[in-house]
């Protein structure tokens, strides 16, 4: 029986369905293994693949000349104004995200065997045993390839790469290519996608030990061989791909290489990173020893969040590094893949990386800068074309090629959310918080951010400033249009872009400081709510999925029970009357985020019910949108984590918050490794008689430490370990 926390998660049988495919992935490449001892199938993504569809070439609208009227119209009382605010484009979706193909190794069906299919978290490599075969993958964070190996006394199976999956559209052009080498073969697939030169080719080196090869088209026929071992890389471009070097660079991997010596390589990044932090909830042995698929079953055993944090941080890591994780994280085996398996930034991309800073993955960090950055000129397009503005405005839906703003339409207006550069640069602040260092990166977005609200900001009759056209993601005022004037998200957005942009220069402190105080505060509605809306006279909708409104709770720091309390009771108010709208995985746990900063444990501890209760969950761990494992989605698997910390520990540059929000129901266990806010190491570790925590400072700080026992000064000093003992509550 385990004595601490599974890293990892087992079934008893294959996949029979991609979802339940046990996931790896180095943030470039990903792969979903089924595990069939018979029919050994390894679903090939990569980022990059996305299908065009026109969406790289789009442009933002060109509408700035049509603001002024829009906005003195909606500052009149003209509720709906800002539909008239588009050149009219039917909604087009970016480009969508797409499986490559399948490695499928297929052998003459034989008797039964005892099987196990399993991955460990710590290693990222997924395996699957029956009676003497075994199959065991990973993908290299130190080569970029995927690998597998294939053992078995007396290996004969037929090697193929199949295109063939689920919604593959018909007018795709493949070919294929097989050539024999020393060592084994050279495989190749490459697939023109309808309409254009764009392609992407994929490219399998095969190294047989122990047996004979033949070229059987359009594979390769493997016969009486003991070892299989394949590396596999696939690449999106223009035109051709140069396969016989690509191929040359697969083969030199093989060279005096086994499969332990790159798994060895591999563990080197891989390891490190997944290991620095663990949480331990005390669990039963018994139900820690469970498959996956029977431990989702049994959702009120503290080994269910347990394992689920594991593989939360495993997947969301395996999904970061080129860019950071899609609504599908890194993989997916059907190419009718929901909302394009985008990036949405209103919400999900923002839930998906909001544990990366506390729980120690900077890998997510550095690849959501990635995606930041790599698209700041096409939001300044947006910001110009949009607003008639300098600075930048980022999109509320992105493939990860394309930054511009086009995905909109009169029942989602996308393009006027304005918020969205203010959310995606909130987790590189916690990044340069958390490592006591300013990325200049951050510093120029910062910049770009407060110069595009000093434009678009309106000064009013009275002199104030308001955010018009406004929007609060995806929700209207039950009295009103889409577009409207001070959403609450925006007004939070803007004081904080502001007020941050001046932290990092204090050469214009003074001005961006100044915008940042003129701007509306928030309202208080008659329900004792924190409004949606600050515009006096908007109503509130309070059935719908996003919370967008309690921003300034979370992930800001804007509205605290510590330091605004009137304002908190307004925002509990409003979490309070909020309802499930359709049970989407991401507003369940954004209310959870935003009940732990109230420290609200029992509301925390009523979604998680709702998320980890409601069959969300699939036997590969990975995610659904919806309950009964409706549409496959990274959004809980990702975020789940972050609200584990969340309920245990909170940190700003100057405040530790410990046990706001523990649920009753996870009375004991430990939160080991968690990285803080002022530069230290967390270890807390809880039970019914009392706490303790552990501070490893990285450098020297005054804070405010907050516990269920009080608030008091706290001096750390680098390099000086502090141990605090908290009373029992």
């Amino acid at each position: 029986m385990s004595t601490g926390p599974v890293h990892g998660t087992w079934e008893p049988a294959p996949a029979a369905r991609w979802e339940d495919a046990f996931l790896t992935g180095n943030g470039h490449h990903g792969a979903l293994v089924l595990g069939d001892p018979w029919d050994d199938r390894v679903v090939v993504t990569h980022h990059t693949l996305v299908r065009p569809n026109g969406g790289e070439h789009a442009r933002p609208p060109e509408l700035a000349a049509a603001l002024p009227d829009v906005r003195r119209r909606l500052l009149a009382g003209e509720t709906t104004a800002a539909e008239e605010f588009t050149d009219h484009r039917p909604l087009q979706w970016v480009q969508p995200f797409h499986p490559g193909f399948q490695l499928r190794l297929r052998r003459p069906p034989g008797p039964e065997a005892p099987y196990r299919r399993s991955v460990d978290f710590t290693t990222g490599e997924t395996t699957a045993t029956a009676g003497d075969w075994t199959s065991r993958v990973f993908v290299s964070r130190a080569d970029d390839v995927i690998v597998q190996q294939v053992t078995d006394p007396d290996l004969t199976l037929d090697l193929a790469l199949d295109h063939r999956l689920p919604g593959v559209p018909a007018g795709l052009g493949v070919g294929h290519g097989a050539v024999r080498t020393p060592e084994g073969a050279v495989l190749s697939l490459r697939a023109r996608y309808p309409g254009g030169d764009r392609a992407y080719t994929g490219v399998t080196v095969a190294a047989v030990t122990g047996g004979g090869t033949a070229i059987a088209a359009p594979g390769l026929r493997v016969e009486h061989a003991r070892t299989l071992l394949l590396l596999t890389r696939v690449r999106r471009h223009p035109g051709e791909w140069d396969v016989h070097a690509e191929s040359r660079a697969l083969r030199d991997l093989l060279t005096e290489r086994t499969y332990d010596d790159l798994l060895a390589r591999h563990l080197d990044r891989h390891r490190t990173a997944y290991t620095r932090v663990t949480l331990d909830l005390a669990a039963d042995p018994a139900d820690r020893a469970l498959p996956g698929s029977a431990l989702l079953a049994r959702p009120g055993s503290p080994a269910l969040p347990e394992r689920l944090f594991a593989a939360g941080r495993y997947h969301q890591l395996s999904a970061s590094g080129l860019l950071p994780p899609r609504l599908t994280g890194l993989w997916t085996g059907d190419w009718d893949t929901a909302w394009s398996g985008a990036f949405t930034t209103n919400a999900n991309l923002n839930l998906q990386t909001a544990s990366a800073a506390a729980a120690a993955l900077p890998e997510v960090t550095e690849a959501h800068a990635a995606l930041v950055h790599g698209q700041r000129e096409h939001w300044r397009e947006n910001a110009r074309a949009l607003f008639g503005a300098r600075g930048i405005v980022a999109p509320s839906h992105t493939d990860g090629e394309n930054g511009h703003t086009y995905h909109f339409s009169r029942e989602y207006p996308l393009h006027l959310w304005t918020a969205g550069a203010d959310w995606l640069l909130k987790p590189l602040v916690d990044h340069d918080e958390t490592h006591g260092t300013r990325d200049p990166r951050t510093a120029e977005a910062l910049a770009e951010v407060a110069l595009f609200y000093e434009d678009f900001l309106t000064e009013t009759e009275d002199g104030n400033l308001v955010v018009v056209p406004s929007y609060s993601p995806e929700n209207r005022p039950a009295n009103a249009g889409w577009g409207t004037v001070d959403a609450a998200m925006d007004l939070s957005a803007a004081r904080h872009a502001l007020r941050t942009a001046a932290a990092y220069h204090p050469e214009h402190a003074a001005r961006w400081r100044a915008l940042a105080d003129r701007l509306p505060p928030h309202r208080i509605n008659a329900d004792g709510a924190l409004a949606e809306w600050a515009r006096p006279g908007l109503d509130d909708t309070y059935d719908h999925r996003h919370l967008s409104h309690l921003y300034g709770v979370w992930p800001l720091e804007e509205i605290t029970p510590y330091d605004t309390p009137e304002l908190a009771a307004a925002a509990h108010r409003a979490l309070e009357l909020r309802g499930a709208e359709n049970d989407s995985a991401h507003g369940h746990l954004h209310h959870a985020l935003v009940a732990a900063r109230l420290g609200d444990g029992d509301r925390v501890a009523h979604a998680l019910d709702a998320v980890l209760g409601g069959d969300y969950f699939h036997a590969s761990l990975m995610s659904a949108h919806y309950p009964r494992r409706d549409v496959y989605n990274a959004d809980a698997a990702h975020a789940l984590p972050a609200v584990l910390i969340e309920m245990l520990a909170q940190s700003t540059p100057g405040r530790l918050v410990l046990l706001p929000a523990l649920p009753a129901a996870l009375r004991a266990g430990r939160l080991s490794g968690v990285r803080t806010r002022f530069g230290a190491t967390l270890d807390l570790t809880w039970a019914p008689e009392g706490a303790t925590a552990v501070l490893r400072p990285g450098r020297t700080a005054h804070i405010e430490l907050r516990t269920p026992s009080g608030t008091e000064p706290l001096d750390l000093t680098a390099g000086e370990d502090r141990v605090l003992h908290l009373e029992a509550r």
